[in-house]
C-alpha cells in the first residue's frame, strides 16, 4: 500500500485532482470548494510532494501506482501539466479506473521539437541546472512562468506562491525527476489507445503549452473535446475558477462513473 498523502471532500461522482511540477495538492484549493458541490473531491500530493513521502524513483507508472491506492475504484482524472502526463498514463494503461480524463494545460509531450511545439530545451535546462543552485528560487521563478500572460498575472502568481507554501516544499530529487519527465516522456504515439471521454482544457497565453500544441492534440485524437480560456495562462482553475468549474461539471454529467 502506497502512504500517498490526499484530503478528500464532497459528495458525488469520484473526482481526482492531480496538480503539476513543483506544487502540491494544496493548489487547487481555491476551485476544490465549487466542484466539491457536485463531486467527492480527491486532491492529492504525489509522490515527494507536498505531504507524500518521496519514492525511490518516481516515475509516471510509479505516480499512477500510488493514486490506485485511493479508497475509490473508478473516477475521473483531472491533471494539470505535469499531472496531465500522469492522469493520460493511466488512462491508456488502467481504463477501468478512470471513467473520463481531464487534462488541463497539458502536452503529450512537453519538449519542443522541430516538428512540435513545446517548452524550448534551454528553458527546462535552465531548470535543472536553477535546481542545482537554488532550488526555491527555481521554483519561484517557474511559478512566475505559469501565470505569465494571464489577465492578472500578478495575482495569480501570489496565489500559486501562497497555495505552494500551505504545505512542505518538495524534495529536491523529486523534483529532479519530475523535471526528467517534463523533459522526455513522449506519449504521442499511446493517445489513440484513449477510450473514454477526454476534455482538453488549456489557456490561450499559455507559454508552456501554446496554442499549436492544442491544435497538434486535436489530429492526434480527434474526439477529445477541447476548451481554450481566453483569459488565463497556464493555470486556468486559478484565472478563471468559476468558468473551469463549470467546464469540468459541463463534461462530467455526460459521463457514468
Amino acid at each position: 500500500m502506497s502512504n500517498l498523502y490526499f484530503e478528500s471532500h464532497g459528495q458525488g461522482p469520484a473526482l481526482i485532482l492531480i496538480h503539476g511540477w513543483g506544487l502540491n495538492g494544496a493548489v487547487w484549493r481555491p476551485v476544490s470548494e465549487l466542484l466539491a458541490e457536485h463531486f467527492c473531491v480527491y486532491q492529492v500530493d504525489l509522490p515527494g510532494f507536498g505531504h507524500s513521502p518521496v519514492q525511490p524513483e518516481l516515475s509516471l507508472a510509479s505516480m499512477v501506482e500510488a493514486i490506485l491506492t485511493l479508497p475509490v475504484q473508478r473516477a475521473i482524472w483531472l491533471g494539470w501539466s505535469l499531472g496531465g502526463l500522469v492522469a493520460k498514463y493511466a488512462a491508456i494503461h488502467h481504463p477501468e479506473r478512470v471513467a473520463g480524463l481531464i487534462t488541463v494545460a497539458s502536452s503529450a509531450h512537453f519538449m519542443a521539437k522541430t516538428d512540435w511545439p513545446g517548452i524550448q530545451p534551454q528553458v527546462l535546462q535552465g531548470f535543472a541546472e536553477g535546481l542545482q543552485q537554488d532550488f526555491k528560487k527555481t521554483l519561484q521563478q517557474f511559478l512566475a512562468i505559469q501565470a505569465m500572460g494571464s489577465e492578472q498575472a500578478k495575482q495569480d502568481i501570489k496565489q500559486l506562491r501562497n497555495l505552494l507554501a500551505i504545505r512542505p516544499l518538495p524534495n529536491l530529487a523529486a523534483l529532479e525527476q519530475g523535471l526528467a519527465l517534463l523533459q522526455n516522456q513522449d506519449l504521442r504515439a499511446e493517445l489513440a489507445q484513449i477510450s473514454m471521454p477526454w476534455l482538453q482544457l488549456y489557456g490561450r497565453s499559455d507559454a508552456l503549452v501554446p496554442k499549436a500544441a492544442m491544435q497538434q492534440h486535436a489530429l492526434l485524437h480527434s474526439e477529445a473535446e477541447q476548451f481554450q480560456f481566453n483569459q488565463s495562462s497556464h493555470a486556468p482553475f486559478i484565472s478563471e475558477k468559476q468558468l473551469f468549474a463549470e467546464k469540468v461539471l459541463d463534461f462530467a454529467q455526460r459521463i457514468v462513473v
